[in-house]
């Protein structure tokens, strides 16, 4: 069957929900905890950074940045050949994404704090949208406060009609069934669709 990712991002995680649709309904094939780092401190790269200077700063944040990238591509990897052994086709990965970043440098991320909060968030979804094409796969990007317009849009259905279905699908694969597994099933939903 023909497959789509779906996922939402986190510092140093991303929740993954594998899509696709049997008997004209949609159903979830997978769903996973996919880890984006090995060493606890690549999780907030520029928090690990905070107390360093020039040169010693952007070294540590390049190898966070760096680690998050391979060990992306890796997990993508890993989930596009689980889906070929299941016999299954990936056609597309959303990933739900935020508002863009202005291009700060390092040391002026590390002198606002808000700043590295919000540089860590952009980090680990440009981490997966990166691994999505590295994998060849289409790439769905999403802004995450516009889910449920692009879902109504791209499905034809209304928001409650979703939820509901959403919650359905939940049912069906049991817990975990939180709202970053409701998201990644809406982006992934989509990604069939468009």
């Amino acid at each position: 069957m023909k497959v789509a990712f779906g996922m939402k991002a986190h510092s140093g995680w991303a929740a993954l929900v594998v899509v696709g649709i049997r008997d004209g309904e949609f159903a979830v094939v997978d769903r996973r905890r996919v880890e984006l780092v090995e060493e606890e401190w690549a999780k907030q790269p520029y928090h690990a950074a905070e107390e360093m200077k020039g040169a010693e700063a952007r070294e540590l944040v390049g190898r966070g940045i760096d680690a998050a990238r391979r060990i992306a591509v890796r997990e993508m990897r890993a989930a596009v050949k689980r889906e070929k052994d299941r016999k299954n086709e990936v056609v597309a990965c959303a990933v739900l994404t935020g508002n863009p970043m202005p291009d700060w440098s390092v040391e002026e991320i590390l002198s606002v704090h808000f700043r590295m909060h919000k540089a860590e968030g952009v980090l680990f979804r440009d981490v997966l949208a990166r691994a999505t094409e590295s994998c060849a796969l289409k790439l769905v990007a999403i802004p995450e406060k516009q889910l449920m317009k692009h879902a109504e849009e791209a499905l034809g259905i209304t928001a409650r009609t979703l939820v509901s279905n959403v919650a359905a699908l939940g049912k069906v694969v049991g817990p975990p069934w939180g709202k970053d597994q409701k998201d990644a099933v809406l982006a992934a939903m989509v990604a069939l669709r468009v």
